[in-house]
């Protein structure tokens, strides 16, 4: 499937800026903050990659991951929508290489309890596989 239908898909008007935006999350390993995403893009204005990222959120094209202070986006699986994104696993902060990943190998079980849970944040910090390989 296309780009465009894919935001078609999603109720999101495939612009030009956004189809780049999407291309350039779907070939990313890590999730990326606002200035990283940026500077990818010399001539495109900082706003209107912002939008596309709150938009992307928003229809559940893209989940947002703090960190600290910063925020990280990371393209969703398709199974996320507007109404419910099916982010229940870890992510993972490398202190060595500064990446930030989804580990969907990790999931978070976490029982509702009769409450009508909507959103969990696990984030687990150490030394990726990678940096962990080159150490040794």
């Amino acid at each position: 499937m296309n780009t465009e239908t894919k935001l078609l898909n999603k109720n999101t008007k495939p612009t030009s800026m956004r189809i780049l935006v999407y291309n350039f999350l779907s070939a990313q390993k890590a999730a990326l903050s606002l200035s990283e995403i940026e500077q990818n893009f010399e001539h495109a204005d900082r706003i209107t990659i912002y939008r596309t990222l709150k938009t992307f959120e928003e229809k559940g094209i893209v989940h947002s991951i703090q960190e600290n202070n910063t925020t990280r986006y990371k393209l969703c699986d398709d199974e996320c929508s507007d109404e419910m994104h099916s982010d229940w696993h870890m992510h993972f902060y490398c202190r060595i290489c500064k990446q930030t990943t989804c580990r969907e190998d990790i999931p978070i079980n976490i029982p509702t309890l009769g409450l009508l849970l909507e959103e969990v944040q696990m984030i687990g910090k150490g030394i990726c596989e990678n940096c962990l390989q080159t150490l040794q």
